[in-house]
């Protein structure tokens, strides 16, 4: 039955949420300009319009997660993204699968910053939030799903399946509501999808703050009061920013199977760029705190990291990627309200900049060279070419979009090694920012002439060299351009180090925010140049055939097939693929699929064996069990070291009718290394092609071979019960025995022969591990032998790849101390603004 109270409710919030948003903002704009005397009536209403499109936004949040958790395929949302095989942390994951449930994150979000800054703040509480509520009247049109002629505005999460699909099962039942929906991208099955996407939109969320602050201070002439509240928000949006971009590169690391973390996409390159921007901000209004100078670079900076938020939300969800990156959405028809969205904030900024730009205080005193303010200048210059060498290619599909839109043809395209092309000028940058941020904090803390910076820099270059010796020789780095890395990235660690040092001594903790940054950031540098310049591929095809002609050149050289069983080498390794694992629910670790029965229900099997993980029995024989997603199998490849099990892993890998074969890999994590591994070929199970059956005549005890695996038939026995079989009176059942060595692995096989009512029976035995299904077809009792019938298909088998990362776990370590840094930075800054608060003054 459908049920439509809870998409209503769901559209009633939308409308409200819309018409709240709109209205507060006019509310919020009454009091910026009330009399005295009116100003609190008027803060008092706008509060509570406010609280009231709170209130909607997160029903309209709640109705759409009602929607997918209670399983409601007669909405289109929870038919598209979602399945009742998913767990509930998948069904979270779902959620903001599609364009409107990111738009409804990105609302409450919203929401959430608006909340803290009405109770937060004293006299920007109004012009703040004023732009607050304009952008929220923007996002959530985004999901109104108004549609006036041709005019579409917005599309709605909450439309059901037979008003979005045109299908003839509607016309013959208006009511009918599918068993189950399509499911969720497998490739955001992953436990990374579910906090991933909430700490990027929180970070996309969080640009809004310091540029409502910028805003408001053009808006009413405090061209400069707006730094003090801006700046812990922009210092909390880049640390959250950039804890969203370093989750989405760990989700691609553990769950893609290209073999890397970050891989140049376009969706990827939208992130990146406010965040440079940002982050180059937050140092221009840091340095105009201490010396006046660089409020204007502030000002531009603070507007195009927002704006470059809105850009990368255009070409994310316009569906101007689609053919240039495999991570952007779909037109959903939303792009020229998006195109808008963009164009009126940055129209209002570029008028309120232009408006009070020759009144916005400047430092007519020329920054020496050395100067604090000359170096944090080239420091985000620097951040500013990084962004620009970035989104430029990046942008090369909207300009060909711009071009056809004018009836022009545009033969642009993006670069076709975006890994190479991006790769060889970020490197670079890269090196000049770390270099920069090592010489640039000793002139942060100490009045410095030319002398005094060689005598500073002197034990901190040493060191650092005599480091990146130690480095380049034990990590056998010859490449120059490596080399440089190196040095930069010691040079950076141990300068920073050293100011560090010198804050702690003096118990001035809260100041060591860009100190920490900074070391994380030539951590990251290192980890960057190791784990991808020195990634090693170890599963070459030794074997001197090709696997399969269809297959891509990179399969058949750089990946190695595993056969059931079989001991082959890999480099150091001796890999042995034992067969397929599932998720069972309650179960820690994996549950081998050898002892798991296929049941009715989605995600049940009934247990064969006990199932026992250390000592300790979750299920017993004939208990049914839930699986964690059945279509996923974990394939178990244990590596051997001198003749010792080293260790064993499970990447997963499932067949998807749309997008092929999905691979996730897994890793060994070492402290120096990982050993990552992924599957890339699998054999398919469910469809075996059965060759011609061989027949086999022996007695008990003898021995024979079937498919090069000796075979030994131990005994046939008469048996009063069989396992899912009744047997009558009169009824004779024989099992026979038999025993195949498989390399190290014995297998026990029992087909059945039954005689009923002179009529003959077989019940065969299939092993699809080895490929065989074995048939007792007679039994000739004078010459004491049973005939065998064995059909034989492929074995079990995988192809996979294994990439030794160097020094990875420099890589995340370093992206951890940065983070720390920038939650220190947080903290002091927030700490001066509120105490300045406190006094009245802001």
């Amino acid at each position: 039955m459908i049920n439509t109270f809870v998409g209503n409710l769901g559209h009633f919030a939308t409308i409200l949420a819309f018409v709240s948003a709109v209205v507060t903002a006019f509310s919020y704009y009454k009091y910026t300009v009330a009399s005295e005397m009116e100003k609190t009536s008027w803060r008092n209403f706008s509060r509570i319009l406010f609280y009231i499109h709170s209130v909607a936004s997160v029903t309209i949040a709640i109705s759409l997660f009602e929607i997918i958790y209670s399983h409601r395929f007669e909405y289109f949302y929870a038919y598209s993204h979602s399945s009742i095989a998913l767990p509930v942390h998948y069904m979270i994951s779902s959620f903001w699968e599609g364009q409107e449930g990111a738009f409804i994150l990105w609302i409450f979000w919203n929401v959430v910053l608006g909340l803290v800054i009405i109770h937060t703040n004293k006299s920007w509480e109004a012009p703040v939030m004023v732009v607050f509520a304009l952008v929220q009247a923007f996002l959530v049109s985004m999901i109104l799903g108004v549609v006036i002629g041709d005019l579409k505005i917005g599309s709605s999460p909450f439309i059901l399946l037979r008003d979005a699909v045109s299908a003839p099962i509607f016309q013959m039942n208006p009511d009918f509501v599918p068993e189950d929906g399509t499911g969720l991208n497998p490739l955001l099955q992953n436990i990374w999808m579910v906090i991933h996407p909430p700490t990027l939109f929180l970070g996309y969320a969080s640009t809004l703050v310091p540029f409502a602050f910028l805003m408001a201070g053009l808006a009413f002439k405090r061209y400069s009061e707006w730094i003090r509240p801006a700046l812990p928000w922009a210092i909390f949006s880049a640390m959250i920013l950039g804890m969203g971009i370093i989750m989405g590169a760990y989700w691609a690391y553990v769950t893609l199977n290209f073999g890397g973390y970050w891989n140049w996409d376009p969706v990827e390159n939208a992130v990146y760029v406010p965040w440079l921007i940002m982050v180059a901000s937050i140092h221009t209004m840091i340095t105009y705190k201490k010396s006046s100078t660089a409020l204007k670079t502030s000002i531009v900076l603070v507007i195009a990291s927002f704006i470059l938020i809105l850009y990368a939300t255009f070409l994310v969800r316009s569906g101007v990627l689609g053919d240039s990156s495999v991570h952007s959405f779909t037109d959903l028809g939303l792009s020229g309200q998006l195109l808008i969205y963009m164009l009126f904030f940055l129209a209002i900024a570029i008028f309120l900049a232009v408006r009070a730009w020759k009144h916005i205080p400047t430092s007519d005193k020329e920054a020496s060279v050395y100067s604090r303010e000359f170096w944090i200048f080239i420091g985000a210059t620097t951040l500013s070419l990084m962004a620009f060498q970035v989104i430029l290619p990046t942008s090369i599909p909207v300009w060909n979009a711009i071009v056809e839109s004018f009836g022009g043809i545009s033969n642009m395209a993006p670069p076709t090694d975006q890994v190479g092309f991006y790769t060889k000028f970020q490197l670079w940058f890269a090196v000049v920012l770390a270099l920069l941020t090592a010489v640039g904090q000793f002139f942060w803390w100490n009045k410095i002439d030319g002398k005094t910076l060689k005598e500073t820099l002197v034990m901190p270059y040493i060191i650092s060299v005599l480091i990146s010796a130690v480095i380049i020789v034990t990590g056998k780095v010859y490449d120059i351009s490596y080399i440089i890395v190196v040095l930069a990235g010691a040079f950076t660690i141990v300068a920073n180090a050293t100011i560090l040092f010198k804050l702690l001594k003096k118990s001035t903790f809260k100041l060591a925010g860009g100190s920490l940054a900074h070391i994380g950031l030539g951590m990251i540098l290192i980890g960057v140049m190791f784990s991808s310049g020195y990634s090693e591929v170890i599963s070459y095809n030794l074997s001197g055939l090709t696997y399969k002609n269809s297959f891509e050149d990179e399969i058949n050289k750089e990946h190695v097939l595993l056969w059931i069983n079989k001991p082959t080498q890999i480099k150091d390794y001796t890999a042995i693929y034992r067969g397929r694992q599932k998720k069972v629910v309650g179960v820690p670790g994996l549950v081998d699929s050898k002892i798991l029965k296929k049941a009715e229900g989605v995600n049940q099997a009934i247990a064969l064996k006990d199932i026992v993980v250390d000592g300790k029995t979750y299920h017993r024989e004939g208990e049914f069990v839930q699986i964690v997603l059945e279509e996923n199998n974990y394939y178990k490849i244990d590596y051997y070291q001198e003749d010792q099990l080293a260790f064993s892993l499970s990447p997963m890998a499932q067949y998807n009718t749309s997008m092929g074969l999905i691979s996730s890999p897994d890793s060994k994590r070492y402290l120096s290394k990982d050993l990552y591994t992924f599957v890339s070929v699998i054999n398919d199970l469910d469809d075996p092609e059965w060759r011609e059956g061989e027949v086999f005549e022996v007695s008990p005890n003898d021995t024979f071979f079937i498919s090069d695996m000796v075979t030994k038939f131990e005994s046939a026995d008469v048996v009063k019960e069989l396992d899912g079989m009744q047997l009558f009176d009169g009824d004779v059942a024989v099992k026979a025995k038999l025993t195949i060595q498989d390399y190290d692995v014995e297998k026990v096989l029992e087909p059945i022969f039954i005689i009923r009512n002179n009529q003959v029976g077989r019940v065969p035995i299939i092993d699809d591990e080895l490929g065989i299904k074995i048939e007792l077809t007679n039994i000739l009792p004078e010459e004491n032998k049973f005939v065998f019938t064995v059909n034989s298909t492929q074995k079990d088998y995988v192809i996979l790849k294994a990439i030794v990362k160097p020094q990875i776990n420099i890589l995340w370590a370093g992206t951890i101390i940065m983070l720390i840094g920038f939650c220190v930075a947080i903290y002091r800054r927030y700490d001066e603004f509120s105490k300045m608060r406190d006094k009245g003054l802001e």
